[in-house]
């Protein structure tokens, strides 16, 4: 029997038609929907960096202003122009002059209104003036500071008058005032840079009243009318947000551009940046053509592999149909007989449907296989996790126990080496204390002497303390375990600790009164750290509580709590660290001491903390189940 010849199924033209409708047709319906969405996105952040342009200079002005107010605020505050000495003013102000070439004019008036000092760039007449009556004059008296009055000095250049009140170093009091012009040319310049010719782009300054102060065209800021266009100003002096911009027709020319404002903050005066739509959109443009034109580029490159990949799939799939027959006719009797499509994928169909009662059986032990890997690389995964935590913790108490030789080591240094030549000073204090009292029975000892004394008495004690805590915190004594009555202990501890008055102590004991065996002198010692702690953050008033409760038949928690300003994430993982503080001065001991001993009571401790409301810390130990009586 002669094989039927072969021929070309309905499966290419059917994919290559729906491949072509589900490529083409969402990309277009996209592409379009992303051309106009790139646009508008570009364009809106287009104006948002013009506007970003805008407060950026608005920034630089600002700071430009505040920089020459800064120097004359120095200057004020020199004890040669509070004692006002003429010469050394006319020096100081001629120094000023040459360092500072905006300034154009600076006088110094005294308290009475008297112009002193008058030194200028332009000035042909030097006779002083009189200020006693003059309204800027009295608002710096008065104020301080002030910045304001723009003008035209000599009627060309824009300029600025800043005063500052003098004021005598020694006794803080006002002496008199120092006033200046300041050229405001400078910010032109700036804007020139800023802002090119090149880039089309055009920027100016204005005050609140539309006096143009500076333009990136320096000519504009010397015509006798110099000013932006009506519509413009009309915008900005009657808007009154801080910032803005978009798209403006200008009047006079019918030109669309881009305007973008800012606000110099203290001063009101505003910074406006003008581009043409067309240059600003430019780069717009640019991004749609070369999107329109990769989209086109795309079509084809999809047309030509829709035809690509029907012709490359469907020729394996008949080849594939071929081998799965005969794989499909191995060694096995019967398979459903199944009615599928008339088309290549229906054969290959029916070839794979036979193909998978015969894969059934290998496929489960498979399965069965791999899910017995899982479960012993579980199993080994476990183990491993398990040794690795083992090797850590060992790893971490070898560093611990290595830390704490090493700390040892220097405890003893400390306390050899800086305790016995704070010892000698102490005597040598006391020595000089008797001598003192010999010689005030004769002759008044002057105050500081007794002052310092007791400074240096002062950083003994405080220097003293610091190599107790880390001599405490170094040497391990064998400890002390009794049986205590936990409440009693705690009454006892809070009763005997030096509360401030304007610190509250807040008691609450656990009411089944639980027993505890521990050592009363360590563990007096980490609690009354931590009621330290707690006084020292609040300087001025707040409460610390004092609390047990059970937290189980087994463990009872001690807590510590304060109303303290609190402490940041960052800071709770470190604060058991030792030699890690916060504070200005301190070791860093504290709390390392706190959990030392909660760990050599077989407890632990625990911290919680929110910053502006105050910090916990809790104590857990182990409760003492069948106490013995207590002695009565």
């Amino acid at each position: 029997m002669t094989e039927a010849p072969k021929k070309r199924g309905r499966l290419f033209y059917k994919f290559l038609l729906i491949f072509l409708i589900v490529s083409l047709v969402p990309l277009g319906i996209v592409g379009y929907y992303l051309v106009n969405l790139s646009k508008a996105t570009l364009n809106t952040a287009i104006s948002r960096d013009q506007e970003a342009l805008a407060v950026g200079f608005a920034d630089t002005v600002s700071s430009y202003i505040i920089n020459f107010r800064n120097v004359l605020f120095d200057a004020a505050h020199l004890e040669d122009f509070a004692s006002m000495n003429t010469p050394r003013q006319q020096g100081l102000v001629n120094h000023i002059m040459q360092l500072h070439a905006a300034f154009l004019e600076i006088s110094v008036i005294d308290a009475s209104g008297q112009e002193t000092v008058r030194i200028g760039r332009f000035l042909h007449e030097t006779k002083m003036r009189d200020f006693s009556n003059d309204a800027l004059f009295t608002k710096v008296m008065r104020a301080g500071e002030v910045v304001g009055g723009l003008e035209k000095y000599m009627g060309s250049y824009p300029a600025i008058t800043m005063g500052v009140q003098v004021v005598n170093p020694v006794t803080n009091q006002p002496a008199g005032a120092l006033l200046a012009k300041m050229s405001l040319t400078a910010l032109s310049s700036l804007l020139k840079t800023g802002f090119p010719e090149s880039t089309q782009t055009q920027a100016a300054v204005i005050d609140s009243n539309g006096f143009l102060i500076a333009h990136s065209n320096s000519k504009e800021i010397y015509k006798p009318d110099a000013k932006l266009p009506d519509d413009v100003l009309r915008i900005l002096l009657q808007n009154d947000a801080k910032t803005g911009g978009g798209e403006i027709i200008l009047e006079t020319t019918g030109e669309k551009v881009l305007g973008a404002f800012a606000e110099v903050s203290d001063l009101g005066w505003v910074v406006y940046i003008q581009r043409s739509v067309a240059v600003a959109y430019q780069a717009s443009e640019d991004m749609l053509n070369r999107t329109l034109r990769m989209m086109a580029i795309v079509g084809l490159f999809v047309l030509f592999l829709g035809y690509a990949v029907s012709l490359v799939i469907t020729q394996p799939i008949q080849s594939l149909r071929e081998a799965a027959i005969k794989l499909g006719e191995g060694d096995f009797d019967y398979l459903p007989d199944m009615s599928m499509p008339n088309d290549e994928i229906g054969e290959l169909a029916h070839t794979f449907m036979q193909m998978s009662e015969s894969l059934r059986v290998k496929t489960a032990e498979t399965m069965s296989a791999k899910t017995e890997l899982e479960r012993l690389n579980r199993s080994l995964e476990h183990r491993v996790e398990a040794r690795t935590r083992e090797l850590k913790n060992a790893q971490d108490e070898l560093i611990k126990k290595e830390r704490l030789a090493a700390i040892g080591q220097m405890s003893s240094v400390v306390g050899h080496e800086i305790r016995n030549p704070l010892a000698v000073i102490n005597n040598s204090i006391y020595f000089i204390k008797t001598k003192l009292n010999a010689v005030a029975a004769v002759t008044p000892v002057e105050p500081k002497i007794t002052k310092h004394i007791a400074i240096i008495e002062s950083e003994i004690r405080q220097a003293n303390g610091i190599i107790d805590e880390i001599l405490g915190f170094a040497r391990t004594r064998e400890l002390n375990p009794k049986i205590t009555n936990l409440n009693s202990y705690l009454e006892d501890l809070t009763m005997s600790f030096p509360v401030p008055p304007h610190v509250e102590l807040v008691k609450s004991f656990a009411s089944e009164n639980p027993t505890v065996n521990m050592d009363t002198d360590e563990m007096s010692q980490a609690l009354r750290n931590l009621i330290k702690n707690g006084i020292e953050v609040m300087p001025e008033r707040g409460k610390v509580f004092v609390r047990s409760e059970m937290t189980d038949a087994n463990t009872v928690r001690i807590d510590i709590e304060d109303t303290g300003p609190g402490m940041p994430k960052e800071t709770l993982e470190k604060i058991f660290a030792p030699f890690f503080t916060t504070k200005a001065r301190g070791t860093g001991l504290g709390l390392a001491v706190v959990k030392k001993v909660a760990d050599r009571h077989k407890g632990k401790v625990e911290v919680t903390s929110v910053v502006g409301q105050g910090t916990c810390f809790r104590i857990f130990l182990p409760v003492v189940t069948n106490p013995p009586p207590f002695p009565r």
